[in-house]
């Protein structure tokens, strides 16, 4: 990565990376290529609501992570290789946002670059984390609950938590009482002035993240993929309530502790 500016890296690490807890928030980003930005015709709105904006702040919590700047538009990093780049329409919940029926072969294979580029220094990353012993990526997201429109009532909270811990992957005979302590702190955390609603596998399990880790460290790596629903934004402004937005930061902060004792109790 060089001199070159944060935004214009592919992947930054943030912290010592000494600690067992480490944190990504892979869908913050907003940066496309240039290439890239050229053909796009999506509008940068409609792309914003798309992303997960200021999900990097509430990862920022867990002092070693990782930082990308990178649009899901130009590659998704949570999505398995075959998947990663949206040439169609059809790979992006039909949103039209090339300038061109398919994106061209050019940007295609510079964007499976950026996807190869950051695997290879997320896992040269967590080698070192896993010679120690075991860990916890937190992989934070957020997700809308308002899609049939600004002025439409929001998605029903029965299937809609504050926060929806995916562990589809996480090898549950190993990690469960590391999960079922972190739902517990989670839920006694205070969000949107109240206990937090916090449930597993209600809408997402984790995908490509969760799976690399888990395929790549068995026995040692327990990602949690953390969905927070938008209510620290309006995601049809773009507008982020800061208020809201703390109490989310804070929410996940209080839970990181516990997650350090279970995990002691692993490597004991």
């Amino acid at each position: 990565m060089g001199d070159q500016g944060a935004a214009d890296r592919i992947v930054e690490f943030v912290g010592d990376w000494q600690g067992q807890v480490v944190a990504t928030s892979v869908h913050a980003g907003h940066d496309v290529r240039p290439d890239l930005a050229d053909l796009m015709v999506l509008d940068e709105a409609e792309r914003y609501r798309e992303e997960d904006p200021h999900t990097d702040r509430i990862a920022a919590v867990v002092p070693d992570r990782v930082v990308t700047h990178r649009s899901r538009f130009e590659c998704d990093l949570n999505r398995p290789r075959r998947e990663a780049v949206y040439r169609t329409p059809d790979d992006c919940w039909g949103l039209k946002v090339w300038r061109d029926a398919e994106l061209p072969d050019a940007q295609f294979e510079g964007s499976l670059a950026t996807y190869d580029a950051f695997y290879d220094a997320l896992g040269e990353r967590l080698d070192r984390v896993a010679e120690r012993g075991p860990f916890v990526l937190l992989d934070v997201h957020s997700y809308n609950h308002r899609r049939d429109g600004a002025q439409a009532p929001p998605a029903p909270v029965a299937d809609n938590p504050e926060v929806n811990v995916g562990t589809g992957s996480v090898d549950h005979d190993l990690f469960e009482p590391l999960v079922a302590r972190f739902l517990s702190d989670l839920r006694a955390g205070d969000l949107a002035a109240g206990p937090v609603d916090a449930r597993e596998n209600v809408a997402f399990e984790g995908r490509n993240i969760a799976w690399f880790v888990h395929d790549r460290y068995p026995r040692l790596g327990c990602v949690l993929a953390l969905e927070f629903k938008k209510t620290f934004m309006d995601e049809w402004t773009g507008d982020v309530d800061e208020t809201a937005l703390e109490r989310a930061r804070l929410a996940l902060a209080a839970a990181l502790p516990g997650l350090a004792e279970e995990l002691g109790r692993l490597d004991g």
